[in-house]
């Protein structure tokens, strides 16, 4: 069996080839660094640019299932250019897939590819401190992030008129001690600075890497179609995710919550990431045979940061 990877050298993709490497899951993978390309029996590199539109079509060759990871971070300033990066680097780059799966369709040699796996987001669920999110709320929040996730799923959505399966897993905080969310979290609690965000009572919906990684594994081998949310069971408060994680590390926390208005100053409408709320379901994947190591958070943090 050989994949494709796109976004194979990020948080989640250096995690997931190791996995699929380990079971004998050839993988090729995308990159828009030649410098990055490797060419290993079960791991080989191909060039691509979504934004000029240029891909090696080597890369789709023998490959039956696409994993497509690609796509600039969230937590970057969102001005006007930024958040148009965000934004084509998901959806241009499902676009230039489709496009040549759609070209070998009717040649001689088409592509075998059969599946789709995508990255997605739960920021595509409204802010809400009641709600619990299930895959079947049926509308997109308003506002940056909602927009970003209605568009990025359409474009995953198309490769149906393929007859190619497709599958969405929208990601919550995932927890790895040295990229994403939890060094940033670390860093002032270390200093002895750490605090609660706003009220602290938003709902942070998580997830540890090595589950994240499992989870796309899983919906691979088990050739699962349709949205599955990719978060452990348990969700918890900004504050409770604070306070775990100064424990952990042994710091102490006495400094009050860091004021809406003042995260709203400092990051202007990107302080949406930390104090948007958003409670989310995992009875989905747990109810198609997957099983979390990392259940609870004191668990998640004690194994990646003990």
């Amino acid at each position: 069996m050989r994949i494709l990877i796109t976004g194979a050298t990020g948080l989640v993709g250096r995690s997931l080839v190791t996995l699929c490497r380990q079971q004998g899951i050839a993988v090729n993978y995308l990159t828009t660094s030649k410098k990055k390309i490797t060419k290993e029996p079960d791991y080989k590199g191909f060039y691509w640019n979504p934004s000029t539109g240029e891909i090696d079509e080597a890369a789709l060759q023998e490959v039956t299932t696409i994993v497509h990871l690609a796509g600039a971070t969230i937590a970057q300033r969102w001005t006007e250019k930024n958040m148009q990066v965000i934004k084509d680097s998901r959806i241009k780059s499902a676009r230039l897939i489709y496009e040549v799966l759609d070209r070998f369709r009717e040649s001689e040699n088409p592509l075998p590819v059969k599946h789709i796996i995508s990255a997605s987001a739960i920021g595509c669920y409204p802010s809400s401190q009641t709600k619990y999110y299930d895959e079947k709320y049926p509308s997109y929040a308003k506002g940056f992030l909602g927009e970003v996730v209605e568009e990025w799923e359409t474009s995953i959505f198309e490769f149906q008129k393929l007859d190619i399966q497709t599958t969405l897993v929208r990601t919550g905080i995932i927890l790895d001690k040295e990229d994403g969310a939890l060094p940033k979290i670390m860093q002032p609690i270390k200093l002895y600075a750490g605090a609660s965000l706003g009220s602290g009572e938003q709902w942070q919906s998580w997830i540890h890497i090595e589950d994240m990684a499992r989870l796309y594994l899983h919906i691979l081998k088990n050739e699962l179609a349709g949205i599955y949310n990719g978060v452990a069971p348990n969700p918890v408060t900004n504050e409770k995710l604070t306070k775990v994680t100064a424990q952990v590390l042994k710091k102490p926390l006495f400094l009050p919550n860091v004021p809406a208005f003042v995260l709203k100053t400092a990051l202007g409408p990107m302080a949406t990431i930390v104090l948007e709320s958003q409670k989310v379901c995992a009875d989905k994947i747990l109810q198609s045979g997957f099983e979390f190591y990392h259940k609870s958070l004191e668990g998640a943090l004690e194994d990646l940061l003990q």
